[in-house]
C-alpha cells in the first residue's frame, strides 16, 4: 500500500466518515489470549502508544497482565521551528508526558527509551529488531503492539516493519496499530479482512482520554506564537477519542535470510572459509553410519554440506525457506541421482515420511524459541527407530535472534527421545551426535 502526501496540519478524513462505513459490522473483536501474560508496546514516538493503544494497555493492566512501552524517538522533531522549545526540552517535556500518560493507563508500567533520532527511525531498523527481540525473549505469552507498518509516516513504518521481525523471531503475537492512516486514507482502502476491534468500558475509555490529554506538547499549542501552533488537530485526535481501538492482525514475518541469500552469492562464506570447509568435513565424520537409505537437511543455504551428504546418503531431502536459497542450492546439486531440494518452511511445512539421519547446521537459533520446541518434536517423529541426528552450530550470541547454538543443543538434550552420543565442542562451534544406534566399535589392539 502506497500512501497518500498529506500534511498533519490540514483537514483529513474526518472520524463520522469512518464511522458510518458499514463493514465495522464484519469485524471481528480483538481476543486476549487466556495464557496471555504480557504486552509490550513499541511507539515511535511519545503519543503513538496513548493515541492507539492506550484502551487495550488499561484493559491489559485491570487483568493484571504485565505491560511495557519501548519508545524508539523522543519525539523532538514534532515543532521544528518553534522559537520557545528547543529540541532537546522538548524530548524531555514528551517523555515526562508519556510516563504521565502510561500512569493513566497502566501505572507502574516500565518504560524502555533507545534514544533514536526522531525522523530517523528506518535507519536504526536493526537496532529496534535486537532490542525488541531482546525485551520478548521466549514470545510465547506476549502481545507485541506496533504502529502499522503501512501507516504513511516513516518512522511509524519503520518501526512496524521491525515489530513484524521481531514477532516473527521471538515467536510473539503482533497486532499493529493505525494512526495517520485515519487521517490521509479512507475505509474504501482499508483491509479490512485483517481488522480486529477492542471495545472500551466507559472507565477505560475515560483513562485512555485522559492519557491523551497528558500529551500537552502535542494537543495543545505550545505558546501563541508562530511555529509553537498545536500539532494534532482536534478533528484529527477525533478518531482516537471514540469507545474503541481498531488494529490489525499482521503476519509476523522476517525477510533477512532470503534478502541476504538474494544480496550475496554466498553469503556465509562455505566456498571461501577454511572455517566453513573444515567445519564441514567434522560434520561429516561425525556420522555414525557410512551410507543411510533417507536423509533431511533442515535448512542447506546454498548447498555445500547437502553435497557432502549426497554421498552418505542413497535419497536426500534439503530443504530451505529461502526461495534464493532453493535457488542456489539447485544450482549446485544439478540433477544428482536420489538429491531433491525444495523450498519448506519448518517446522510447519514438514516433508512427509521417514528418515534414517536428519542434519541441522546453523539454522536452529533462527528460529523461535516455540519454532524449535516443535521442530524437536517433528524430528523426533520423523526418525526411524535407528535413525541419527546431527547439530552444528555458532557458540556465540547471534545478533537479533533470542537463542544461540549452545540454547539449541541444550533444548534438543531435554526434548529428544534418543540419547546423545557425543559432542565435539570447540571455540565457535558445537557438534552434537543423537542415535540410538551402536557406534562403530574400534578394533582390539595388540
Amino acid at each position: 500500500m502506497v500512501a497518500a502526501e498529506f500534511r498533519h496540519d490540514e483537514p483529513g478524513t474526518a472520524q463520522t466518515v469512518w464511522a458510518a462505513d458499514p463493514t465495522w459490522a464484519t469485524v471481528p473483536p480483538v481476543e486476549i489470549d487466556p495464557q496471555l501474560q504480557r504486552i509490550v508496546v513499541l511507539a515511535a514516538h511519545p503519543d503513538d502508544e496513548s493515541l492507539g493503544a492506550a484502551g487495550l494497555l488499561g484493559t491489559a493492566a485491570r487483568l493484571g497482565l504485565e505491560v511495557e512501552l519501548v519508545l524508539a524517538t523522543a519525539g523532538e522533531r514534532s515543532h521544528p521551528h518553534s522559537p520557545t522549545l528547543p529540541p532537546d526540552r522538548l524530548a524531555r517535556a514528551r517523555l515526562a508526558e508519556s510516563r504521565a500518560a502510561l500512569a493513566e493507563v497502566a501505572a507502574g508500567s516500565a518504560t524502555t527509551y533507545l534514544r533514536v533520532p526522531d525522523g530517523q527511525v528506518a535507519a536504526f531498523e536493526e537496532h529496534l529488531v535486537d532490542v525488541l527481540v531482546r525485551i520478548l525473549g521466549d514470545g510465547r505469552h506476549t502481545l507485541l503492539l506496533s504502529p502499522w507498518r503501512h501507516d504513511g509516516h516513516p518512522d511509524h513504518e519503520a518501526c512496524g516493519r521491525a515489530a513484524a521481525v521481531a514477532a516473527h523471531r521471538s515467536g510473539a503475537e503482533l497486532l499493529q496499530y493505525p494512526l495517520w492512516f485515519w487521517h490521509w486514507a479512507t475505509p474504501e482502502q482499508m483491509p479490512w479482512s485483517r481488522v480486529r476491534r477492542l471495545a472500551l468500558s466507559p472507565s477505560i475509555a475515560s483513562a485512555k482520554r485522559a492519557a491523551i490529554g497528558s500529551h500537552r506538547t502535542q494537543v495543545r499549542p505550545l505558546s501563541p506564537v508562530a511555529g509553537d501552533e498545536q500539532l494534532l488537530r482536534d478533528d484529527f485526535l477525533e478518531h482516537f477519542l471514540t469507545p474503541s481501538e481498531t488494529y490489525l492482525d499482521e503476519r509476523a514475518d522476517d525477510p533477512a535470510l532470503d534478502d541476504l541469500h538474494r544480496r550475496e552469492a554466498d553469503p556465509w562464506g562455505v566456498d571461501s572459509r577454511w572455517y566453513e570447509q573444515r567445519k564441514r568435513a567434522l560434520t561429516v565424520a561425525a556420522l555414525p553410519r557410512p551410507i543411510y537409505g533417507r536423509t533431511l537437511e533442515i535448512g542447506c543455504s546454498t548447498g555445500a554440506l547437502a553435497a557432502d551428504l549426497a554421498e552418505r546418503s542413497r535419497d536426500l531431502l534439503a530443504v530451505d525457506a529461502s526461495p534464493a536459497a532453493v535457488a542456489a542450492a539447485t544450482q549446485r546439486l544439478g540433477a544428482r541421482p536420489g538429491v531433491a531440494v525444495e523450498r519448506r518452511d519448518l517446522p510447519g511445512d514438514w516433508p512427509p515420511g521417514e528418515f534414517d539421519l536428519v542434519v541441522l547446521s546453523e539454522v536452529g537459533y533462527f528460529l523461535s524459541p516455540a519454532d524449535l520446541d516443535d521442530l524437536v518434536a517433528r524430528i523426533d517423529d520423523a526418525l526411524g527407530p535407528d535413525g541419527d541426528l546431527v547439530l552444528c552450530h555458532w557458540r556465540h550470541r547471534v545478533e537479533g535472534w533470542p537463542l544461540d547454538g549452545p540454547a539449541v543443543h541444550d533444548r534438543f538434550r531435554s526434548r529428544l527421545s534418543r540419547p546423545e552420543v557425543g559432542t565435539y565442542r570447540e571455540r565457535d562451534f558445537e557438534l552434537t551426535v543423537f542415535s540410538r544406534s551402536p557406534l562403530p566399535e574400534a578394533e582390539a589392539g595388540v
